[in-house]
Order: C-alpha cells, then structure tokens, then sequence
C-alpha cells in the first residue's frame, strides 16, 4: 500500500513564513537512510479546498509526499498557504468579484513560491537538489501552484525576489491558470495533469471560473489544463495529460494508482532529457448500483 511504511522516511516542520495572523509551515518528508552528500529531487505540494478549508496534513495530501520519499527517493514538502476566502460570505464562486479571485490567486502564488525559496535557502541542510523541483497540487492547489510557475510575470512585481527559485516539473489534478499565453520557451516545463471535460469548478478547458455567467460578478475566464497543454504541445515540451471524459471535479483527487507512472515520466523528461507528449482519454466510470 502507497505511504503504509511509515518508518521509511522521516518529517520535520519548518516555518517558512509568517503573514499577519498566519503561521505557514511546511512537512519535510525525507528517505529515512539519506546519505550526507544527496541532493534529491523534490516535490513541492499544496492541497486544494476551494483558498477556505483543509490543510498540509490533509490524509491524502500527507499520504502523497510520504509516498515519493518512501518510493522514489524524493524530498516530498506538503505546505500550509493563506486561505484568503476561508469564512467569507461570497465564498470562491459566482458571487466572489474578479478582483478578490485574482488577489486570491496571486496571494497563493506568492506563498507558493516562498516555500520555494524556503527549500532553495536550505537546499545543503535539507538535500536538495535546486534543478530538479516539482512544483504541484490539487484543485485550488493546482490552480496556486501552475500560477505560481506559469503566471509570475503577471502576479509578481518584484521578480528579483525569487530569481534563484526555479522548476522542473508540474503535477497538476484539475488546475488553471489565468492566461496560458504566459507559458513561453522560457517557462515551459515536463507537466502532468489529470482533469475532467465536465469539471464544474475549474474549467478543462478556457471558459469561466464555475461557469460563473458574464453576468456575475465573479465571472473570471480561466485557461484549464486543456489549454495548457496545447500550449505545451506547441511549445514542443513534455506532458503527461490524463483525460476524463464526463468526469467533474472529482478528478481533483491524487491519482494514487498512477503515481509510479507519473514520476517515470519525471525520470524520463526531467532526468534524461525525453521529449514525450501523451494523451490519454478514459471514460467516466459508470456508477453500478
């Protein structure tokens, strides 16, 4: 069973910021017979919750990041962020304006790429190998993290903040972002990503945040993972793109059963340098009674 050996790796929590009333830490899982001199790949994950609930330790999340250092010899780092829609009354939906959904997404990106720096600042204590950081999460996670790599030109105006912060690769379950013609040869990097053509939360392909009406004030068009990896597939970089036909967002979830598959694609791209471009389409599981 994924993650059941528990003895196999060990955590710390750090502190990598805090913001007003917010204390944001992070859960550092290593391989427990780590030798001195190893500089391992990490995986740098945020849980989803619609920006107002869950947390790093979250049992799947937590399940995830003791699975790579268990399996595959990664650092794995499941972080806290602000949740900045966490009890107010328009929620992150329709009634949630524009501008609060963008501040939103830029705030998360911004913590994202802090817990980032965090790791780099500490790379020779904590075995890090800086080239080779995955950036990932699910849902609001998703849409945080890909922002985060893909967006920072449009969220961050100090640049210079995190010039030696950069990533490999992406892991991605039902993310957008906010305007996909920012991923340039630049940027564009080995991305995997699971989603759902009739995800009712983020879109799969470029339509409005929840299918908000134009109408609504939080009517706020998104570039889903469809989106990005066309542009990917332009850019003549790597992806990994699990496609559920009829799925909703219930496809957010980790896909724990595809997991040697998706860090063989890692090794594949990030470590060997492969240039691979895969789709796959599945059907929505029917639900027997």
């Amino acid at each position: 069973m994924l993650g059941s050996n528990v003895c196999a790796q060990k955590m710390e929590t750090y502190i990598y910021a805090i913001k007003g009333m917010d204390t944001l830490r992070m859960d550092v899982f290593s391989p427990k017979k780590i030798k001195k001199a190893d500089r391992l790949p990490v995986l740098l994950w945020m849980h989803g919750g619609g920006f107002s609930g869950n947390n790093r330790f979250d049992i799947a999340d937590n399940k995830l990041v003791k699975y790579v250092a268990k399996d595959h010899n990664y650092i794995g780092v499941s972080i806290d962020y602000r949740l900045l829609r966490k009890g107010k009354a328009t929620g992150f939906g329709c009634d949630c304006s524009k501008d609060e959904k963008l501040e939103t997404f830029k705030q998360a990106a911004i913590d994202f790429l802090d817990a980032a720096q965090f790791l780099v600042e500490r790379a020779d204590e904590l075995h890090i190998d800086t080239s080779k950081l995955i950036a990932g999460g699910s849902s609001a996670g998703a849409e945080g993290s890909l922002n985060a790599v893909f967006m920072r030109d449009y969220f961050i105006d100090d640049k210079s903040k995190y010039e030696n912060v950069s990533f490999a690769g992406v892991f991605s379950c039902a993310g957008a972002v906010v305007d996909a013609s920012y991923i340039t040869y630049e940027n564009a990097i080995p991305s995997v990503f699971f989603h759902g053509t009739d995800d009712q939360l983020v879109p799969f392909g470029s339509a409005s945040h929840h299918h908000c009406e134009p109408t609504k004030d939080g009517y706020l068009i998104l570039d889903g993972s469809s989106e990005i990896a066309t542009q990917l597939e332009n850019l003549e970089t790597s992806f990994y793109f699990n496609i559920v036909k009829g799925g909703q967002h219930e496809i957010s979830a980790i896909p724990f059963l595809e997991l040697d598959k998706i860090f063989n694609f890692f090794e594949r791209t990030i470590i060997n340098n492969e240039i691979i471009q895969t789709k796959i389409i599945k059907d929505k599981p029917s639900i027997k009674n």
